[in-house]
């Protein structure tokens, strides 16, 4: 596989937030590490499942990123574009991929792999000090996000929660393991406002209310729509 012009890895590192703020020399120690991959429409890039071994960054085309719904159909979680990656952690932690990712057009993606980073990481203590710090900042940047979407939308925690209790009891239909009052704790909002999106869930035609606590799910995929 032919490597990358230096300058072209560069622009595909400086694109990841926890490299933006490296010096130049850092940038080019990152850039070497880069290899490119040209891939087709169509092209799968990575399944559900399997090891997550290295960072995707996305130069040119577009990606979908997927997961597969409760009712076995596929949902698009987002679209990666020219100047969008996927699998920062993963530089740092061996772990599974929790979604599929598919190229929709003919795309060129660059990837840094775990194993190369960590070995540069070892070499060179100044780089691991200066990404260190840079993490730092992404998770204060990441915690003032997940902030704000805390307080988003009651209506995708509460979806979130009903297809999770659904999966995790395999059934369509079942009695809600917590209270409305100790629901809506849970999610961070009050019994009332859980009863009124509820009640719209119904009117929409995504679920069915019997009695006060059992829910039977009519529209799975419907339902995953508003997380």
């Amino acid at each position: 596989m032919p490597e990358m012009h230096i300058h072209d890895a560069e622009a595909c590192v400086r694109l990841v937030p926890i490299f933006q703020n490296l010096n130049q020399a850092a940038i080019t120690a990152v850039a070497g590490l880069v290899h490119e991959r040209h891939v087709h429409a169509g092209d799968t890039l990575f399944l559900a499942g399997t090891d997550a071994d290295a960072l995707y960054i996305v130069a040119h085309g577009q990606v979908k990123v997927t997961q597969d719904t409760v009712s076995g159909r596929e949902q698009m979680l987002r679209l990666l574009q020219a100047g969008d990656f996927d699998g920062e952690a993963v530089l740092f932690t061996q772990t599974e991929h929790n979604n599929n990712a598919v190229a929709l057009t003919d795309s060129q993606v660059c990837t840094i792999s775990r194993g190369d980073f960590q070995k540069l990481l070892h070499a060179t203590p100044e780089l691991a000090l200066n990404v260190l710090n840079a993490l730092g900042q992404r998770v204060v940047a990441l915690e003032n996000q997940a902030t704000a979407a805390s307080t988003a939308s009651v209506a995708e925690r509460l979806a979130n929660y009903l297809l999770e209790t659904s999966a995790a009891m395999g059934n369509a239909k079942f009695d809600l393991p917590l209270r409305k009052k100790d629901l809506a704790l849970y999610l961070g909002t009050s019994p009332e406002t859980i009863s009124r999106r509820l009640t719209t869930f119904a009117d929409e035609g995504l679920i069915k209310q019997h009695g006060r606590s059992e829910i039977e799910i009519l529209d799975s995929d419907g339902l995953s729509l508003v997380i």
